[in-house]
């Protein structure tokens, strides 16, 4: 009962960070730059990539496609946890693969990011590790 609490809290925080961040992408101004002249150059800038969208358009989009990513494994591993732990009792490489796919958002939080979205990750981690710890024993 313990690790899969861990699991679906774990989980949990993934969803509020995914969510509080489609939030702020889309309804507020906290992912602008604060030099204006940066959007707007961002705004009449291509990748070289493609000329079909702008840097700015992709930055509002691998911000939104971010937030989804860790809204749904949020909800897969709440869904998981809640409704099928005996699967995951049998087959501990899927709460093995929560604490991996954690682990990377760690590193990338340490290395791009700032501090809220790094503790918050830092703790969904912890939750993943002692779940696999609970379920090796």
């Amino acid at each position: 009962m313990l690790a899969q609490n861990l699991l679906i809290i774990g989980a949990l925080i993934f969803g509020v960070l995914g969510t509080v961040h489609l939030v702020y992408t889309f309804f507020t101004d906290n992912f602008s730059p604060r030099d204006p002249s940066v959007e707007a150059a961002m705004s009449g800038t291509s990748p070289i990539l493609t000329g079909e969208t702008t840097l700015w358009r992709a930055w509002v989009g691998f911000n939104a496609s971010h937030s989804l990513g860790a809204i749904v494994f949020a909800i897969f591993y709440i869904m998981l946890a809640s409704a099928h732990m005996p699967v995951i009792r049998q087959t501990p490489a899927f709460a093995w693969l929560a604490l991996i796919n954690a682990l990377a958002w760690l590193a990338l939080a340490r290395k791009y990011w700032f501090r809220i979205p790094f503790f918050g990750i830092a703790v969904s981690c912890g939750c993943f590790f002692l779940a696999c710890v609970l379920l090796a024993f």
